[in-house]
């Protein structure tokens, strides 16, 4: 099952949100990204998180969405809507409004990210410009020549990166944080092959729907 979890970062484009939320078994939203979605005109199956950002009564939601507040404040909100739907049977997760405000907030999303990969089958992050996911080794996805594609070591450093199908590769090399990374790269074929050694391997291309990752 895939679930669409919004946070309360920058709103996304509401054409986006709709196209995202009708491909979802499941609609949470962390605190005040339950705003987000009722001004998209969608209502959420769940609402969780510290409600720090949200009002729990007289807020416009039905009855049958699900109020669970989490006043735990070693987790954020996004931690709180993970967690949520892994015990709910999620494989995916489509996370939109995690970013776009508060730079901390932002980082902190990336980094609780990599945290839940393992739990789901993918987890990607998207906006309006672009979407990212940590990726498995190997990994080959379906492009076009001419797209924009990134590379972050999010965990710091990877190694052993070897990459086909893009303009400026990589033949067994590394990235690592504040000495090299791999943005704004450009695919050259209809598919690009990227594998890796160790680390935790970000890609990000631009937004569209549905995705290819």
């Amino acid at each position: 099952m895939i679930s669409l979890i919004c946070c309360n970062g920058r709103p996304p484009d509401h054409k986006l949100l709709k196209r995202v939320a009708s491909d979802s078994g499941l609609i949470i939203a962390a605190d005040g990204g339950a705003r987000t979605l009722l001004d998209a005109g969608i209502v959420p199956d769940v609402v969780t998180g510290d409600m720090d950002s949200f009002q729990t009564e007289d807020n416009g939601l039905p009855s049958s969405t699900e109020i669970l507040p989490d006043s735990d404040q070693e987790t954020n909100d996004l931690e709180k809507a993970l967690h949520l739907a892994s015990g709910r049977g999620s494989t995916e997760v489509l996370i939109l409004g995690a970013g776009g405000f508060r730079l901390d907030h932002t980082l902190k999303n990336l980094s609780v990210m990599q945290q839940f990969d393992d739990l789901f089958t993918r987890i990607i992050m998207l906006d309006d410009y672009v979407a990212a996911r940590l990726i498995p080794s190997p990994f080959r996805m379906q492009t076009k020549p001419g797209t924009a594609v990134s590379l972050f070591p999010l965990s710091g450093r990877v190694e052993g990166i070897i990459t086909k199908g893009l303009r400026y590769p990589l033949n067994d090399e590394p990235l690592e944080n504040g000495l090299r990374d791999g943005s704004s790269n450009e695919a050259t074929q209809a598919e690009i092959e990227i594998s890796y050694r160790s680390g935790a391997l970000l890609l990000m291309i631009p937004s569209a729907w549905p995705l290819p990752l």
